[in-house]
């Protein structure tokens, strides 16, 4: 390739979306050779072992051939799209890509440590390098940087330079980084006066290269991706490849289950009380335009019986033999979903008013359903709650979310003759199962917890002289 040649065509390679993974699968194009793109547009649909990610073009110009078909299974690191910057300029066509690396140089390639998670946990001990930050002395530069971009933006004036905490991008590249789930304070920025560009944020998703793997030369045509893998019907049998999300699932689920020693208990509860409070909730202007439900409510319990019991709330380390307390509550929230299961989790949501959680718990429902769901939002969960009443269930003995000392599952609501003051009445009934860790939560504890959310459930109003 010449250096004309060079310049002129860029190769967008397939980014680390999901911190540590090494893989993705193009679900769909939205693109195709000749489009004319511009920098930030969406140009796929990826599936990494986390969730469906859209991916933006980092470049303005023409697309020259898309490197691998829908279904494909990609490395991360390997270009997927060539993009003709300098489009009706005369030149020698582009080489092709470098072909994916043969299965023992992938290996060479493979960084030491990953193991397959959960949806949204877990990270990998050898992740991503990233460069440092630039020190105080890029600071008086940076007071440049501000005025330009609020002057291209709304032409507010700059500034006198002072220290800024917070690292210099346009908008767009934001919302880059956020999609890319990149944290703009670990980029040391190469733009002019300290601004972080694209080309920064696309640098710091880039796998750090491995010694061992040897360079693949390129070749003087592109090499069309494999066959993707599709359900093949055998006789009376169909046989479905396992991968993305249900393959880190399944494997999350058998690391779960037979590394943190589970124990589950039961208690069925008469909910009556707490219905009456949804419909009396749901006609609270205070709770207007929000989703008001009985998962709201039992999220609320157990926010406040892990309040009352904080120990409950942990994680176990076993590379330092510690158990680490967290004094944050990141609310995990099972979704089943066309792609598997997501557990996205509403982040702090120990700080959070019953309206605010309705708020949090509507958008995190929403977004999974649509697919749209994020790598970050299901990183970093605390505990879970498992909704299996939404299908007619009455309750389970759910498996523990790896790094996570508990999950509440959550059965059907049916009228069933109860004990009432003495007489059989019907009433509204519930079967709580809290499944818990063993190494970090004791019978004892673990019994505190669940009563004390039954016991809120049956009269919500210690929701007020609890919490």
């Amino acid at each position: 390739m010449t250096a004309d040649t060079s310049a002129r065509y860029r190769e967008f390679k397939m980014p680390d979306v999901g911190e540590g993974l090494t893989e993705a699968e193009i679900l769909k194009w939205y693109v195709q050779p000749g489009d004319t793109v511009v920098d930030g547009q969406v140009v796929c649909e990826v599936e990494t072992a986390k969730a469906a990610v859209e991916l933006p073009i980092p470049y303005d110009g023409v697309v020259h051939a898309l490197r691998f078909d829908e279904g494909t299974t990609v490395d991360v690191g390997a270009s997927i799209i060539t993009v003709d910057v300098a489009p009706g300029t005369p030149s020698e066509a582009p080489a092709a890509a470098p072909a994916p690396p043969t299965e023992p140089e992938a290996e060479a390639a493979e960084p030491k440590g990953r193991q397959p998670v959960l949806v949204g946990y877990g990270v990998s001990e050898a992740s991503t390098k990233r460069r440092p930050r630039r020190g105080a002395a890029a600071v008086p530069e940076q007071g440049a940087a501000t005025a330009a971009i609020q002057a291209e933006m709304n032409g507010v004036p700059a500034p006198a330079p002072a220290a800024l905490s917070r690292p210099l991008a346009k908008p767009p590249v934001r919302k880059l980084a956020k999609d890319l789930g990149v944290d703009l304070a670990t980029i040391t920025p190469t733009g002019p006066d300290g601004i972080i560009t694209r080309e920064d944020v696309h640098a710091a998703t880039a796998p750090a290269p491995s010694p061992q793997a040897a360079p693949v030369a390129p070749v003087a045509e592109p090499v069309p991706g494999p066959v993707a893998a599709a359900p093949a019907v055998v006789g009376r049998e169909t046989r479905i490849p396992v991968k993305g999300v249900r393959k880190a699932t399944a494997a999350a689920m058998v690391g779960s289950a037979f590394t943190a020693p589970h124990v589950t208990e039961f208690v069925t509860v008469d909910v009556t009380r707490t219905m009456r409070l949804v419909e009396e909730l749901k006609s609270d202007k205070d709770m207007a335009g929000v989703r008001v439900n009985p998962l709201l409510l039992v999220a609320k319990a157990l926010l406040v019986a892990i309040k009352r019991h904080p120990d409950v709330n942990a994680t176990w380390d076993e590379a330092a033999q510690e158990i680490v307390l967290k004094h944050y509550v990141n609310l995990g929230i099972a979704a089943a979903t066309p792609r598997g299961l997501l557990v996205p989790n509403i982040k702090d949501a120990h700080d959070k008013t019953l309206p605010q959680l309705a708020e949090s718990l509507g958008e995190l429902v929403s977004t999974a359903r649509e697919g749209k769901t994020t790598p970050a939002a299901m990183q970093g969960g605390t505990v879970t709650i498992t909704n299996v009443g939404v299908f007619g269930v009455d309750t389970g003995t759910p498996i523990l979310n790896p790094g996570e000392s508990a999950i509440l599952a959550v059965g059907a609501i049916k009228l069933q003759p109860w004990v009432h003051k003495g007489k059989v009445k019907p009433r509204q009934v519930t079967t709580l199962a809290l499944s818990f860790d063993h190494r970090l939560v004791d019978g004892e504890l673990g019994s505190k917890v669940l009563a004390d959310i039954a016991a809120i459930l049956e009269q919500p109003k210690r929701l007020i002289t609890w919490g």
